[in-house]
């Protein structure tokens, strides 16, 4: 059996290593490596029923970290048979070091202090390439969809007087679709939990987006732009 290709998640632990080893490859015995086959093999991402008995297995993480070193534009010589992701981690490790390491660091503690189960919704096509991997990009749709989050940022607002229109492009859901609408907007943590970590949300935290707005700004333009704030979104629609 051909175990499952590796993705974001698992690529954003092993680089964290590649890059803490000054962008080495880790060898097969490295207590490192094998702390992390370990951890691989009950992050919930893959299907049991898909793992071979080599799933994640020292060697093959140790294979992995060859692949995310020699990517490294600084690699003499030719790079390994690592795939379009692995550039693409390797890029945003080289962008925004320390933030792709705090996002290694925040899947490790999900992990670590498990067990996390996926909502059993169909995945995400924009969870699956988020920047922050799949688990912490769940982890923070699941705190916008807080209803009672949600219910104290649109108290907060229609009792100082505002109304619920988007920050960004001043959209109403109830001008537009009448009493269908009333009552409606989205809420949006302006800051990714890949960056903020593990914290207390106030209401100033949040921003109240209509749909397209609120994509956008979790939409990844490079790996330079992973995320953008309602702020910069606001700026770049004016522009």
């Amino acid at each position: 059996m051909r175990n499952p290709s590796w993705q974001r998640d698992e690529l954003l632990l092993a680089c964290a290593l590649v890059v803490q080893n000054g962008w080495k490859e880790l060898r097969e015995n490295d207590l490192q490596v094998m702390d992390l086959s370990d951890l691989l093999q009950v992050l919930p991402l893959h299907p049991v029923e898909t793992r071979s008995v080599k799933f994640r297995s020292t060697g093959s993480v140790s294979r992995k970290t060859t692949d995310l070193a020699t990517a490294h534009p600084s690699h003499q010589g030719p790079p390994t048979r690592g795939g379009r992701l692995d550039k693409e981690v390797v890029a945003a490790f080289i962008a925004r070091p320390e933030e792709m390491l705090a996002a290694a660091e925040r899947i490790r503690n999900v992990a670590v202090n498990g067990p996390f189960q996926l909502p059993a919704e169909p995945p995400d096509p924009d969870d699956e390439a988020a920047p922050e991997g799949r688990l912490l990009a769940r982890l923070h749709h699941a705190r916008e969809r807080d209803p009672k989050l949600r219910a104290r940022k649109i108290k907060s607002v229609l009792a100082a007087g505002g109304s619920l229109r988007c920050e960004v492009c001043d959209f109403s859901f109830a001008e537009t679709y009448g009493s269908l609408g009333d009552g409606y907007i989205e809420v949006h943590h302006t800051l990714p939990l890949h960056v903020s970590g593990e914290t207390t949300t106030s209401l100033d935290d949040l921003a109240l987006l209509c749909s397209n707005c609120h994509r956008m700004c979790h939409r990844s333009a490079s790996p330079e732009e992973p995320w953008r704030t309602p702020t910069a979104l606001r700026a770049l629609l004016t522009n």
